[in-house]
C-alpha cells in the first residue's frame, strides 16, 4: 500500500465497518479501544474534548459548537462520521481535512497491531483522530459518538462537557427498543462530575437522564431553558432545536475568551468554518434541489415539516434505505403527493430494490424503482420543471452517491 486511496481500500476491505455491513461489523466494549489507546501513547489525554451523543442532531450540535470556538481563535479538532465522499471528512482541524499523508503514515505503522488485535474499522478511526488532535496539539476536540455511547470506541474519554441531544428509536437490534433504553445507552457518556447538556426534554427519557447524572454528581442543563435570538447558516427548521442544544453547551463550558459574539458568528458560518454538509443542503434553485441525511423516523418527521414550508409545484423524492428501517412507516411520514424515485445505494448492508418493492406492493403511491440511485435522481431532474423540488434523502449514502455522482459530471 502507496498511495492513500490503496491504504482506504485495505481500510474499507479488511477492517468491520458498521456504516456498511451492518451489526456484523458492530464490537461492544471498549477493551479493544482502550488496548489501541494505550498502543498509541494515550494521545486522548492531551486535548480538551466535548462529547456529543443523540439519535439526531449531533453532527449538526458538534459542527456549531466546533465554528464557535473557533471563532473565539481555538485551535478545534473536528471527529464526525460517517462520511459522504470522502474519509478524511471525519478527522478535521479547524474545517481542514486530516491530509491524506498522516492517513498513510498511520496505517503503515499500525496496520500489524491492527490486524493482529482485530481492530475494526472505527475503532482504528478513533485512534487515528486522537492521534492526530495530539500531534496537531488541537486546544479542544468536539468528538461525536458513532452510536450509542456507553460502548462507543469515542468514549475513551474523559470531556470537560458531556451532550445528549435527542433520543429516537434507532438501531433498536443493538441500543434497546424503547427510547428509555436507548437514553440510558447514550447517557453512558455522562462521566464523574462533568456536566451534561440535554438537547431534549421529554417524560420518556427525563428520568433516566436525571438518575444517571445524579449517580455521576454531574450538574445537567435541559437546551430547552435557553432564550434569545440566535441564527445559523445551516438551513432547515430542525437545525433551531441543534442551535439551542449547542448554545447551551457553549455557555457551560464557561470558557473566558468565548464571547455571545464568538458563538452567534459560529452559528452563522458552520458551513465555511467545519465543512459541514448533507442537511438540507440546497444545490440547486430550478428545480429546487434538497439534499439531507435523514434516514429514521425522527429525521424524516422533520423534512416532512420542512416540506410544509416549502414552495413547489411538484414533489419528487429520491429515496434508498439500510437493512433495518421499516419502509412502509418511514415513506408513510412524507407527502403522499410526492412523486418516490426508490433506489438502493452501492454497500452490502442497503435493503435492495426488491425487497422495498415487495414490502410496498400494495402501496398507492406513485412510486418507480431504478437500478442505482444515479439512475433515480436523473430520471427525477429529467422529469422535474423548474418550480418543481427534489429532494434526496433516506440515506446517508444515497446523499453520498448523488453527491458523487454531480462531481464526476462536472
Amino acid at each position: 500500500m502507496k498511495t492513500y486511496q490503496e491504504v482506504v481500500s485495505w481500510m474499507f476491505s479488511k477492517l468491520p465497518m458498521y456504516q456498511r455491513v451492518g451489526i456484523a461489523a458492530y464490537r461492544p466494549g471498549l477493551e479493544r479501544m482502550q488496548s489501541l489507546d494505550v498502543h498509541l501513547g494515550e494521545p486522548h489525554k492531551s486535548f480538551k474534548s466535548i462529547h456529543v451523543a443523540g439519535t439526531n442532531g449531533k453532527g449538526s450540535t458538534s459542527s456549531m459548537i466546533a465554528a464557535a470556538l473557533q471563532c473565539a481563535g481555538y485551535r478545534v479538532g473536528l471527529y464526525t462520521s460517517p462520511h459522504l465522499l470522502d474519509f478524511r471528512e471525519r478527522i478535521k482541524i479547524n474545517g481542514e481535512k486530516i491530509p491524506e499523508v498522516e492517513v498513510i503514515h498511520f496505517v503503515h505503522s499500525h496496520q500489524n497491531f491492527f490486524e493482529e488485535n482485530q481492530v475494526s474499522f472505527f475503532e482504528m478511526t478513533v485512534g487515528l483522530a486522537y492521534s492526530y488532535f495530539q500531534k496537531a496539539s488541537v486546544d479542544f476536540a468536539v468528538i461525536e459518538v458513532g452510536l450509542g455511547g456507553r460502548l462507543d470506541a469515542t468514549n475513551i474519554i474523559l470531556p470537560i462537557l458531556s451532550v445528549i441531544t435527542t433520543i429516537g428509536l434507532d438501531h433498536t437490534e443493538i441500543l434497546g427498543s424503547t427510547r428509555a433504553l436507548i437514553a440510558r445507552e447514550k447517557a453512558g457518556i455522562i462521566k464523574e462530575n462533568v456536566p451534561v447538556v440535554i438537547g431534549q426534554k421529554d417524560i420518556e427519557t427525563q428520568e433516566v437522564f436525571e438518575e444517571i447524572a445524579q449517580s455521576k454528581n454531574s450538574p445537567l442543563y435541559y437546551a430547552e431553558t435557553l432564550s434569545g435570538f440566535w441564527e445559523t447558516d445551516l438551513k432547515g427548521s430542525y437545525q433551531n432545536e441543534n442551535m439551542r442544544t449547542a448554545i447551551q453547551a457553549l455557555k457551560r463550558l464557561s470558557i473566558e475568551n468565548l464571547t455571545p459574539e464568538h458563538i452567534q458568528e459560529g452559528l452563522r458560518n458552520v458551513i465555511s468554518k467545519t465543512g459541514f454538509q448533507g442537511r438540507w443542503q440546497v444545490i440547486a434553485q430550478e428545480p429546487y434541489t434538497v439534499l439531507d441525511v435523514g434516514h429514521n423516523a425522527e429525521g424524516l418527521t422533520e423534512i416532512a415539516k420542512q416540506l410544509k414550508t416549502s414552495l413547489y409545484e411538484k414533489l419528487y423524492i429520491v429515496l434508498g434505505f439500510v437493512q433495518g428501517k421499516n419502509v412502509q412507516e418511514l415513506i408513510a411520514l412524507l407527502p403522499s403527493e410526492a412523486h418516490f424515485y426508490i433506489s438502493a445505494p452501492q454497500l452490502a448492508r442497503a435493503l435492495s430494490v426488491e425487497n422495498i418493492q415487495m414490502e410496498l406492493k400494495t402501496s398507492p403511491l406513485d412510486i418507480q424503482y431504478y437500478k442505482t440511485v444515479a439512475e433515480a435522481y436523473n430520471e427525477a431532474k429529467s422529469v422535474a420543471n423548474q418550480k418543481d423540488m427534489i429532494l434526496v434523502c433516506g440515506s446517508t449514502f444515497v446523499v453520498a452517491e448523488v453527491m458523487e455522482y454531480l462531481q464526476e459530471k462536472n
